[in-house]
């Protein structure tokens, strides 16, 4: 009986390591690689955000006809001055780089240097908070479509730092939408369907299956983006998107959430806050609760998003917010055969990697996980990834509701006949209760 039990237990750790390796990614691996996507390439780097400059809880998108500014801004741990700069690559509709030289997407300047930087104030955790807004006056996209911001240190674009997609669209159609719930008994209650037509009147898409793409995003993540999609019927100026199985999402469940704003008070998700021998502030989050049985309940949240804030300071937030490890447990009774559990959410840049997994205790029996935090207020989910499956599935932990509140954006993409670079021709944004 003992050897039966050893022999299980070896092959659930043999089973999740070889899921590890083909589920995840390795953290930080600056291999002088540029990589097309939201990435950190240095451990020291923490709390990017990237957004359109009006509203920090926005997509970084913007009209490329207008003055309209991208925000991004990130803390550097090591606490010294450091020469950062930052340059983009143009990138066609799938975020593989465009054939575009750089002169041709870029007017002015082809990079910029981070010199808005300040130093944290009245934190036990040094650090260093660099901004900048683009484009500039001596810095300008001159075409529309995806592009790539990554930022480099000391001139050498080798050395790189973190990357960060970005859009900028030329408005050239019209979208409407219309939500449905999803038909089929199975699905009915679970899943949004997102049904929508393309309005083209006075621009010309001579081969719609060809050379326009649609991209669809929720709460802005790509980890379960849908991007091979065409149109259901086609009339006139119009493509008509329905009854496509590819444009219906997981409606999923509110966010999470905890308050780290104060080391001093305990709120409602927190059970413990001490600091360590090393000077390090440390907040414990009560046992989470599977939500899969539950009755859907709304509440607003930020879908994923955070907000910095330190509530025992009136200072600078950016600057006199502190950093903090918070500890993580979700109870579940044997460990996941079937993939890895993940924390999702800006938090961890929206990303399945080392940092945001969680590991199985057998001692306690549930998976557990610690992340480095900036004080402020945070909204996450759990998922399961797996190589069965794209992206992560947060109906195993979290429920699915049709009913949940969820953000969409429709991205329309088209190349021109005798061009060799994808345009963003339109772009539409959408809440699913928000008619």
């Amino acid at each position: 009986m003992m050897f039966k039990q050893l022999s299980f237990f070896i092959l659930v750790c043999v089973s999740g390591c070889s899921l590890a390796q083909t589920a995840e990614e390795d953290d930080y691996v600056n291999d002088n690689v540029l990589k097309y996507d939201d990435y950190n390439y240095k451990s020291n780097i923490k709390t990017v955000q990237i957004h359109e400059s009006a509203w920090e809880y926005s997509t970084p998108m913007i009209n490329l006809n207008s003055t309209e500014q991208i925000q991004l801004s990130f803390d550097d741990i090591e606490g010294d001055q450091k020469q950062y700069s930052v340059s983009f690559v143009h990138c066609n509709a799938d975020w593989t780089p465009s054939d575009l030289m750089i002169s041709e997407y870029l007017s002015g300047y082809f990079d910029l240097n981070l010199i808005n930087f300040s130093f944290s104030m009245n934190t036990l955790q040094k650090y260093t908070h660099y901004t900048i807004l683009f484009p500039q006056q001596n810095l300008k996209f001159t075409k529309s479509g995806n592009y790539l911001a990554y930022v480099y240190a000391y001139g050498d674009k080798k050395d790189l730092v973190l990357s960060r997609r970005i859009m900028v669209y030329d408005n050239k159609v019209t979208v409407a939408h219309a939500f449905r719930q999803s038909s089929g008994a199975d699905e009915q209650f679970n899943k949004q369907h997102l049904d929508f037509t393309i309005y083209n009147s006075g621009y010309d898409i001579t081969n719609p299956y060809a050379d326009m793409k649609v991209v669809l995003t929720q709460n802005n993540r790509w980890d379960n983006a849908v991007t091979n999609i065409k149109p259901t019927f086609m009339g006139g100026n119009q493509f008509t998107y329905s009854l496509d199985d590819a444009s219906t999402f997981n409606g999923g469940n509110e966010f999470r959430y905890f308050d780290i704003r104060s080391m001093k008070f305990y709120t409602e998700k927190v059970k413990d806050i001490y600091r360590d021998e090393n000077l390090k502030n440390h907040i414990v989050l009560y046992p989470e609760e599977l939500r899969t049985t539950k009755p859907y309940l709304f509440y607003r949240d930020f879908n994923g998003s955070f907000l910095i804030k330190n509530r025992d300071s009136q200072g600078n937030q950016d600057v006199e917010a502190d950093y903090v490890y918070v500890d993580f447990f979700l109870p579940y009774q044997n460990p996941e055969s079937a993939g890895n559990f993940y924390i999702m959410g800006k938090l961890t840049d929206w990303r399945m990697n080392k940092r945001s997994q969680l590991t199985y205790n057998y001692k306690r029996f549930g998976y557990e996980a610690r992340l480095y935090l900036k004080q402020g207020y945070y909204n996450y989910i759990y998922v399961l990834s797996n190589d069965a499956k794209k992206g992560g599935d947060e109906t195993v932990i979290e429920g699915d509701h049709w009913d949940t509140e969820n953000d969409y954006c429709i991205y329309v993409y088209h190349r021109k006949i005798g061009t060799y670079y994808d345009q963003l021709i339109g772009c539409k944004k959408i809440n699913s209760i928000k008619r």
